[in-house]
Parts: C-alpha cells; sequence; structure tokens
C-alpha cells in the first residue's frame, strides 16, 4: 500500500501563463518496525494538467471527437488518457511529465518531489515582457502575477464618465452616468440617474447586474419554439426604487468574486451588462403632490390609479478576473489531494 499526497504550494486559482508547483509526496503508510517484506515498489508516477469541458446536453451539441486524433497515446508519451470514457470535450491535456521510475519505499519511508508545470498564457490577461529573454524562465514566472496584476489594474482603473440618455417613445425620462465599463471580480458597479431633467415622469426603477450565456447556433441542440432557449440569464445583484419626485439617485452592485469573468469560445459566450427596467407615467402633466399654497386646510388624496408604460434597456459591461489569491479567499478550494493505491 502506497499513500499519495499532492498538495499545491499557493493555492488552487491560478492566471493564464502562470506555472504551477506542485509537491507529490509518495509514502509507504506501514510502521518502521515492519519486516523487509513490506516494502512497496512504484514502477512510475506521472503528472500533467488536464482541462475537460462540459455541457448541458439539452443546450449544446458538442462537436464530435476529432477523428486525427486516434483513442492511443503517442510514443513520447505515457499509456495514460485522462480523457477516455469522459463526456465532453477536451480542452487541454499537457504532455505528462515523469516523477518516480522504479521507486521502492521501505517502512515508514517517503519521497517527495517537485513538480511545475506552467498553464498556457492568454496574452490579453498575462503579456510577456520583451525585457526577459526565454531563457530567463524562472524569473519569466516569478515576474507574471505581477505583470498581470499591472495590466488588469491598467485596464480597470481608466475613469471617464459616460452619459446616456434614456428615452421612450414620448420623449426623455432621464439621463444614467456611469465613471467606467470595465471592471474586476469583487468590484462594485456604481451608477447615477438624473431624472430632473426628463419630461417624462418616472415612478420605479430597476437595474440588475447580470451575466449572459449564449450558445452559438451551429452548437445549439434544439432551435423553434418548445425548444431550450439559446440564451440564459442570471442575475447577481439588484437595486430597485420608486423615484417618483426624485431628482437625482445612485446605485451600487457587487460583482462577486465567486462568479466568472466574461469570455468568449467557439461554442459559449459569457457577457456581462446592467439591465434596466423603468416604469413611466403616460399621463403629460402628472401631479401627485398637493398645492404648496392653500388659503384654507384642506385634505388631499393621490389618485388611486396612473395609467403606466414599463420598457427595459440593457448596457454592456466588460468583467475580468482578479488576483488570484484574492480569489482564493472567496472560493476556497482544496489546496491537498491524497489518494491510496
Amino acid at each position: 500500500m502506497i499513500e499519495v499526497v499532492a498538495e499545491l504550494s499557493r493555492g488552487p486559482v491560478f492566471l493564464a501563463g502562470e506555472a504551477l508547483e506542485c509537491v507529490v509526496t509518495v509514502t509507504n503508510p506501514l510502521p518502521p518496525t515492519a519486516t523487509s517484506a513490506s516494502s512497496e515498489a512504484l514502477a512510475w508516477a506521472s503528472a500533467q494538467i488536464h482541462c475537460q469541458f462540459h455541457a448541458s446536453e439539452s443546450r449544446v451539441a458538442l462537436p464530435p471527437p476529432d477523428s486525427n486524433q486516434p483513442d492511443v497515446q503517442p510514443e513520447s508519451q505515457t499509456v495514460f488518457l485522462p480523457h477516455r470514457g469522459e463526456r465532453g470535450q477536451c480542452i487541454l491535456s499537457t504532455p505528462p511529465k515523469i516523477l518516480f521510475c522504479d521507486l521502492r519505499l521501505d517502512p515508514g519511508e517517503s519521497k517527495s518531489c517537485l513538480q511545475d508545470v506552467r498553464f498556457p498564457q492568454d496574452e490579453a490577461v498575462a503579456p510577456s515582457s520583451p525585457f526577459l529573454e526565454e531563457d530567463e524562465g524562472g524569473k519569466k514566472d516569478s515576474w507574471l502575477a505581477e505583470l498581470a496584476g499591472e495590466r488588469l489594474m491598467a485596464a480597470t482603473s481608466c475613469r471617464s464618465l459616460h452619459l446616456y440618455n434614456i428615452s421612450d417613445g414620448r420623449g426623455k425620462v432621464g439621463t444614467f452616468g456611469i465613471f467606467k465599463s470595465v471592471y474586476r471580480l469583487g468590484e462594485d458597479v456604481v451608477g447615477t440617474l438624473n431624472l430632473g431633467e426628463g419630461t417624462v415622469a418616472c415612478l420605479q426603477f430597476s437595474v440588475s447586474l447580470q451575466t449572459e450565456e449564449r450558445v452559438q447556433p451551429e452548437y445549439q441542440r434544439r432551435r423553434g419554439a418548445g425548444g431550450a432557449p439559446s440564451v440564459s440569464h442570471v442575475t447577481h445583484a439588484r437595486h430597485q426604487e420608486s423615484c417618483l419626485h426624485t431628482t437625482r439617485t445612485s446605485f451600487s452592485l457587487p460583482i462577486p468574486l465567486s462568479s466568472t469573468p466574461g469570455f468568449c469560445t467557439a461554442i459559449v459566450s459569457l457577457k456581462w451588462r446592467l439591465h434596466f427596467e423603468f416604469v413611466t407615467s403616460r399621463e403629460p402633466g402628472l401631479v401627485l403632490l398637493p398645492p404648496m399654497e392653500q388659503p384654507e386646510p384642506v385634505t388631499w388624496t393621490g389618485p388611486e390609479q396612473v395609467p403606466v408604460d414599463t420598457f427595459s434597456w440593457d448596457l454592456p459591461i466588460k468583467v475580468l478576473p482578479t488576483s488570484p489569491t484574492l480569489a482564493s479567499y472567496a472560493a476556497p478550494g482544496p489546496s491537498t489531494s491524497t489518494i491510496t493505491i
């Protein structure tokens, strides 16, 4: 019997292009007082990164496996196929690295090995530095997280006021202002709404922070009436306010750290948006306040019914990843795994 423990040195979250460091320890758990006949032998052990894409079969028709990749491993690799028997699609499978060969462990003996595997690099998030040569791999790895953090900070820290006029078919409702359109996971989306300049009375509004997941047309499972929708929306935060006689208001919607940043593949895409819903009055001269000047005390009652219209508006925004360390605190995952052979 052999006990195998794999431990990630930094945590379970990484940026594209980073090097994953994993300490693999194999141990013969028998007490040292056991006889030499209790020694265990390990022919070989390897490690690799494998990524398998799974999708809802009721919505997505995955393409058939590539016929150019037979279900056998090349001679330069091991006979282990991580994707064999798995549903879905293999996205990434790095070449295996041999950790141990012909290893014999006496009772109570342990052996450890540091496994270093690099994730594929995403130039949009983790750019390479032209000042680091190819033979400076170690230095490049140490700078990668810092470079990616600086790139993310630069992309999400630019602030410039964007104003949008909101109107329906009868006139202007108000003006919406937002200072940026690119955010990181964990940030707050802050916006302002100016209703004082509108010619149409707004009785109520709501704004939702949503993700829009869209399946590309060629991979949709069912189409037409009664079929599974190709687009689905998930609301992560919502603000609602009654705003009659309100001149200016604001809102703040937090982006959950545990959510997924926007991405796009050949099969599915995920985008973020602000979804607004407005309730406006149909009466052009709506007066719901009592007269300010009255010679004598009077009793004033507001109208029991007000004819209204509703309309919606969507504003796309971009949400990028955040620091791996910060993401690890929000969605902690196991950094150690144990298996007994």
